[in-house]
């Protein structure tokens, strides 16, 4: 029900093989749609979007809410969606916190009850690879995928690329998104990669402490290209942890952003339906 489609860093949409997530019943699903324990529950015709959870142990409250999550409510989707900044930080496929591998685990039931997983790198995130989607069963998507939800074309980023204001940001997430760059940092020792990104972590707090907050926000110019390049008119991204569903018009024509928040002190979620959308936040 829901190809994928990618829309490459140029701007230009291209077409992939295409990825077909249908309605399964979730037997993980205990509620009244559910005649006896032992029945299969019918489909579910909603899908799930979030981002920037930002998992670390250092947060039991997060880990706590992330896995009731995956245990309460999202066996009773079709899909979910997680754009970008799942982990705090994610020094590569081969990190053994334990916390991490919890979590890997967690997506792993879910995806083999029938829910499909789409994970899309964020900015505290860009290392997650294919040994993390066989562990999980979740797939990658690109950042910049363009999706058919219901009936209508939706486009779904991390968000960082629009806050085009934040050159300085900007162009850190040019070189470490380089593939070379990628490569490099994936063949360094675990200790290696720990030590970049306690000095990347580091020198976050400090561009955000001196970073005025609408200079971190998206940009209205990169919004508007990013709907003329997908040519939709509904754009789903997290990065700024400012929830919102934001109307506006781009060449003349209605179109909306919605953002999803963090989940620092509360869990955002969007529940995608055939008859319309809903964003919220569960309360600890």
């Amino acid at each position: 029900m829901l190809p994928d489609r990618r829309l490459p860093a140029a701007g230009r949409l291209v077409r992939p093989a295409r990825d077909h997530v249908t309605s399964q019943p979730s037997p993980r699903c205990r509620g009244p749609c559910c005649p006896t324990p032992d029945a299969p529950c019918p489909p579910h015709l909603k899908t799930l979007f979030i981002s920037d959870l930002h998992l670390d142990p250092s947060a039991p409250g997060t880990l706590a809410q992330f896995h009731a999550f995956l245990e309460g409510e999202a066996p009773g989707a079709e899909a979910l969606y997680i754009l970008g900044d799942l982990f705090e930080a994610w020094l590569g496929d081969d990190d053994p916190e334990p916390e991490h591998r919890r979590a890997i685990a967690a997506l792993r039931r879910l995806t083999d009850s029938g829910v499909a997983c789409r994970v899309m790198h964020g900015n505290r995130d860009f290392l997650l690879g294919q040994r993390f989607c066989r562990e999980t069963g979740a797939r990658l998507l690109e950042d910049g995928a363009v999706v058919d939800l219901y009936g209508e074309r939706v486009l779904l980023m991390h968000g960082d690329a629009l806050c085009t204001d934040d050159t300085s940001y900007q162009r850190l997430r040019r070189i470490v998104r380089n593939p070379v760059v990628l490569w490099t940092l994936r063949h360094l020792t675990l200790e290696q990669r720990r030590a970049i990104a306690r000095r990347m972590r580091a020198g976050s707090r400090e561009h955000v402490g001196q970073t005025a907050p609408e200079i971190m926000d998206v940009n209205a110019e990169a919004v508007a290209s990013a709907f003329r390049a997908a040519r939709v008119r509904t754009l789903i991204h997290g990065h700024t942890h400012r929830p919102a569903v934001h109307t506006l018009h781009v060449d003349g024509q209605p179109a909306r952003r919605i953002v999803l928040g963090d989940w620092y002190t509360q869990g955002s979620v969007l529940e995608v339906t055939p008859d319309g959308v809903e964003l919220r936040a569960l309360a600890r």
